[in-house]
């Protein structure tokens, strides 16, 4: 008597309602959010949304398509939310802080905008910079570097915090106890050497993150201020 072929292992259950491209980007942003880029994979992502890879790629080309429209649907929500009817230095305040949030929960939209500065979300968030700067009357001439220099300095400290973040996660120490282990380093350095390492010491465990980075933005809105 002839033997029965071995059964492989069980498919999941293939999704009876249509597959949109709304969908499967969020729950790329779902799966990116809980474990970073090394969590996106397009086996993963069949799994998750009980459908199968010819459904995927009628929406997108491949994980790195997938992976910069992700990154441009949450900034096009910072974009979407941002204060339009306020002054000019209220709208840049809220317009950098809504980026710093975004990037500071979702961490991997950062290096992603790193790679590929030219995404339509990020354009537009360049061209809501420049348009406030040029409201703020910073003349045409330094435009340029002044949008460049606030964008850069927003990219630059939400991926600082977002990688302080990572490191913390993959050990047992949170942020509380870790500034408070660097601010007590900071107090037992030489004060004739270090005297304001010394003494900002007192401030490094206790700061907020995100008060410091406002506190950067109206420094670069003073500065500005000498370019009119």
């Amino acid at each position: 008597m002839a033997k029965r072929a071995a059964k492989g292992p069980a498919r999941a259950p293939r999704r009876a309602d249509s597959l949109s491209k709304e969908l499967i980007v969020q729950a790329a942003i779902e799966m990116l959010d809980s474990g970073g880029e090394k969590a996106l994979t397009l086996r993963a992502l069949t799994v998750r949304l009980s459908t199968g890879y010819g459904a995927i790629y009628h929406h997108v080309k491949d994980k790195n398509d997938l992976l910069a429209t992700a990154a441009d649907e949450v900034i096009t929500g910072v974009m979407s939310g941002a204060v339009t009817e306020a002054d000019p230095r209220t709208a840049l305040r809220a317009l950098t802080l809504g980026l710093f949030d975004a990037i500071d929960a979702h961490p991997w939209v950062g290096a992603e905008f790193s790679r590929q500065p030219w995404r339509p979300a990020l354009l537009d968030f360049y061209e809501g910079i420049g348009r406030l700067l040029d409201a703020l009357g910073v003349p045409e001439t330094a435009r340029f570097d002044a949008a460049g220099a606030l964008v850069n300095y927003v990219l630059g400290v939400a991926a600082q915090n977002a990688a302080n973040a990572r490191l913390r996660a993959d050990s047992d120490t949170d942020r509380e106890t870790f500034l408070e282990n660097a601010a007590t380093r900071w107090a037992q350095v030489d004060p004739g050497r270090y005297p304001f390492v010394h003494a900002a010491a007192t401030h490094l465990g206790e700061h907020d993150d995100r008060e410091q980075f406002l506190v950067g933005v109206d420094i670069f809105l003073a500065g500005i201020s000498s370019l009119r």
